[in-house]
């Protein structure tokens, strides 16, 4: 499978891992899938880098054929490699319905990926937890409080797209709370940011005020 990566055909765009990962889910070839795996750990940068996008490629279409690989992802979130770190985050956000049991007992690593990370891997993240949520309330107790203070936080240009991953997690018990921190932060947005925030306050509270 290796050979049919991008790099490996002197390519430098995405097109031939997205096909290989079609492949792979038309094909349901689960040991294709574990040699994309294994090349996580090759020393080539190039390989694993596209083995990563392969692999949440595949997890968009059909998380069933990497969600027992979470491990693998939730380790990554710790490689000295940004792009393995984002694409594992990517990742675990296709498979949370799937694996969250596991995903939630190392949120730790998840939380610490998002105050380290990049762009990316924080908007990602922002997604595991807020999917996490919903899943048990055991986890929402938990995590939700770190995604207030997030979104407290988080640059201007983030909120819009944050509060509308976060709004998943949300219910008659919190709304007043996540509505008071987005009145906190609408003054400080563009035109374009605003309305976005103004359209979810409408639809949380015509649901639960």
């Amino acid at each position: 499978m290796l050979e049919k990566l991008a790099c490996a055909n002197n390519r430098n765009d995405e097109t031939l891992n997205i096909e290989l990962a079609r492949h792979l889910c038309e094909s349901e070839d689960k040991d294709g899938v574990n040699e994309i795996v294994s090349g996580l750990k090759n020393k080539d940068k190039k390989i694993a880098n596209d083995c990563i996008k392969v692999l949440y490629e595949i997890g968009e279409a059909q998380p069933d054929l990497i969600a027992d690989y979470v491990n693998d992802f939730i380790r990554l979130l710790h490689s000295p490699n940004n792009r393995l770190i984002w694409g594992a985050m990517t990742a675990l956000s296709t498979i949370v319905e799937l694996k969250h049991p596991i995903i939630y007992e190392n949120v730790d690593s998840i939380t610490y990926a998002i105050q380290q990370g990049s762009v990316i891997t924080v908007d990602n993240g922002v997604s595991v937890l807020a999917r996490l949520c919903v899943e048990r309330n055991q986890y929402r107790q938990q995590i939700l409080p770190f995604l207030m203070e997030h979104l407290k936080k988080c640059r201007p240009k983030e909120v819009a797209q944050h509060a509308e991953r976060i709004s998943v997690c949300i219910d008659c018990t919190n709304v007043k709370q996540f509505l008071d921190v987005l009145d906190g932060r609408i003054d400080y947005l563009s035109k374009s940011q605003q309305v976005r925030i103004v359209k979810l306050k409408n639809k949380l509270q015509s649901k639960y005020l």
